[in-house]
């Protein structure tokens, strides 16, 4: 075989030898300038990176305006259209003077990402205060929900001074709205129609990836091209956030990819089991069992240990109330805390009955008057 024929064999070969040997488990290539993908019941970190730099987020700003919103009105709120809610960009082209309900605005904010609905929205909801109370609003559910590299200037995303998020804080919005049925059902909607309007969900992933339940996209110059989506699959269900990704679409599929396959959904507590006890003195019982005041799950790998660890009093006095607060059941992955449950009282439990102490002359009256 000649020279030639035999070096371009063993590239060949070579080239071969090292696609066999690239884990099938290893994380996807992502271009996103910043990410994070999400167990979005425990909160687990799964994948990421610069995931808590602080960077515009377009119009997945709306995933917070909505959320908000929903807190702060009723959805068949009607609410009637004004000439300063006639925003740039995106649009579900509403008319001065027209009235909607909150519902349809909402459909309108989530599926075409409606600028015009955001400024509708929240200078409805802002009420004497108008938009500026709102945007307050959306900014203190972000400190409730402990986005600290997170503010608001808008509802709407437009690029603005003051307005920006992180990946992680992104990622973190989404799952607490995703708990939202109301929330759920609107972002999962592929197209809705609303009076004259018929409105398509920009979201490509709906249907496209399995298990892909909701999601908001984003644009603007700066901020590039933004997108935050949800799936869930047999049980698990994750979070994946790209910011300043010319391709993410593909790098979502390729995030769920990874996720679904490498994880798996394991309930490492269950509301309403034993998981401890606890004495009581002075009760009409000596002990009460501990239980968990709610479910905790969470992702994990097949190399993964769970622990269970429980913080509670070995001893309470009586009187004990059904649900009582009694301690904490944390749940340790790799020894390192991932979350923790309530642990409560299964029943109450009354204080004992005093016993009664009897006289020796009480005694001794009692058995005259049984013999007479």
């Amino acid at each position: 075989m000649p020279c030639t024929a035999r070096r371009l064999l063993c590239l060949v070969l070579a080239c071969v030898t090292l696609a066999l040997c690239v884990p099938c488990d290893a994380a996807p290539a992502v271009s996103a300038s910043a990410y994070v993908l999400l167990d979005a019941d425990s909160g687990r970190v799964l994948l990421a990176q610069k995931e808590t730099d602080e960077l515009p987020i377009a119009s997945t700003t709306k995933i917070m305006t909505a959320l908000t919103a929903l807190r702060m009105s009723r959805l068949t709120d009607v609410v009637t259209v004004k000439r300063e809610h006639l925003k740039e960009g995106s649009s579900m082209y509403l008319e001065e003077g027209e009235t909607l309900t909150m519902e349809e605005l909402l459909y309108g904010l989530m599926l075409p990402s409606g600028n015009d609905a955001a400024e509708c929205i929240a200078d409805y909801c802002g009420g004497d205060g108008g938009t500026a109370a709102f945007v307050q609003r959306m900014n203190d559910t972000a400190a409730v929900l402990g986005m600290t590299h997170t503010a608001f200037a808008n509802p709407s995303g437009l690029d603005a001074k003051g307005h920006y998020s992180c990946a992680l804080d992104m990622a973190r919005l989404m799952a607490c709205a995703m708990d939202d049925p109301t929330f759920a059902q609107i972002v999962s909607a592929r197209t809705v129609k609303a009076g004259v309007r018929t409105m398509k969900n920009h979201n490509k992933l709906l249907g496209a990836v399995e298990g892909c339940v909701g999601g908001k996209t984003g644009y603007t110059g700066t901020a590039g091209r933004t997108l935050v989506t949800c799936a869930e699959r047999d049980g698990l269900r994750l979070v994946a956030v790209t910011l300043h990704d010319s391709s993410d679409w593909d790098d979502h599929r390729a995030l769920y990819d990874y996720g679904f396959s490498q994880y798996r959904a394991e309930r490492a507590v269950q509301r309403g089991k034993a998981y401890s006890m606890c004495t009581v003195q002075g009760g009409a019982v000596s002990a009460v069992p501990l239980v968990a005041a709610e479910t905790f799950s969470c992702a994990i790998a097949p190399d993964d240990s769970l622990t269970l660890c429980v913080d509670a009093p070995e001893t309470v006095t009586a009187p004990v109330s059904a649900m009582q607060p009694l301690g904490t059941l944390r749940v340790l992955l790799d020894g390192a805390e991932l979350g923790s449950v309530p642990l409560v009282a299964a029943s109450a439990v009354p204080a004992a009955e005093p016993v009664k102490r009897i006289t020796l002359s009480e005694q001794l009256r009692a058995i005259f008057s049984a013999r007479h």
